[in-house]
């Protein structure tokens, strides 16, 4: 029955949870990974994200969606923030917030745009700047569950620069192909120019549709409203192409 609550865990995700952050990483000149510790955590699937609430000693409180990193069933939660220019709330969380400092954490939020170990199919992400964050949780929670099921990645970033987690997604991960997809500036030797994401990239670099995968494809809302068209075109099935997007919030 649609729209059924399930006492308890609903009650359990609607609750704001006091979280500590015990560490934060560098992950590009402008992103920072976030490690919280949250007092009655209830857990999370890969794909799931996470309201956050700041309050000040004046009473003000402002909050923002982002999504959760961190492998599922872990008791930790990881958010990766990107610094939005002239935002209210990722600044701080991406540059200033300290080990120590508080905040408020509600959710897990999602249940159409996940992937469970359960899941046997090939697996197609394709991920837009920051939009790599929910598709990174699924890699790692692939790893952690040591799961056969062969994922390819398709990541399309501005430059070398930009780009996220870029150390563990240079390491060898046996199943997961990684495609980096440059849009401005690339390094010296790639066979490919900078560029958008083509309907090309997804036949070279993505699965058959015969392969029956499901995508999953996170970003920006025009890079994901073309990745989904291109999806479709090339003969995926529309119920296998998941999709989250997001856009300006004010950060």
């Amino acid at each position: 029955m649609a729209g059924a609550a399930v006492p308890g865990r609903l009650g359990g995700r609607l609750r704001w949870h006091t979280a500590e952050l015990v560490e934060r990483r560098a992950e590009s000149a402008t992103a920072a990974t976030l490690v919280f510790d949250v007092d009655g955590w209830p857990g999370h699937l890969a794909g799931q994200h996470v309201d956050v609430r700041l309050t000040a000693e004046d009473g003000y409180s402002a909050q923002r969606s982002y999504s959760v990193a961190s492998a599922s069933g872990g008791e930790r939660v990881e958010l990766t923030v990107q610094r939005v220019a002239d935002g209210e709330v990722s600044p701080y969380l991406a540059e200033e917030m300290a080990p120590g400092d508080l905040a408020e954490l509600r959710g897990p939020v999602g249940g159409w745009f996940v992937w469970r170990t359960e899941q046997t199919e090939p697996v197609l992400l394709v991920a837009g700047g920051s939009g790599l964050v929910p598709l990174m949780s699924m890699v790692r929670t692939r790893r952690a569950a040591g799961s056969r099921v062969p994922f390819r990645l398709l990541y399309s970033v501005r430059g070398p620069a930009d780009r996220l987690y870029a150390g563990e997604l240079a390491r060898a991960d046996p199943g997961l192909d990684v495609t980096l997809l440059y849009t401005r500036t690339a390094p010296d030797g790639l066979p490919r120019e900078p560029g958008r994401l083509t309907p090309e990239d997804l036949v070279q670099y993505g699965w058959p549709a015969d392969f029956e995968p499901t995508c999953y494809v996170c970003g920006p809302t025009g890079f994901v409203e073309k990745a989904a068209t291109y999806l479709v075109m090339l003969g995926h099935a529309p119920e296998r192409v998941r999709t989250e997007r997001f856009g300006p919030t004010g950060g």
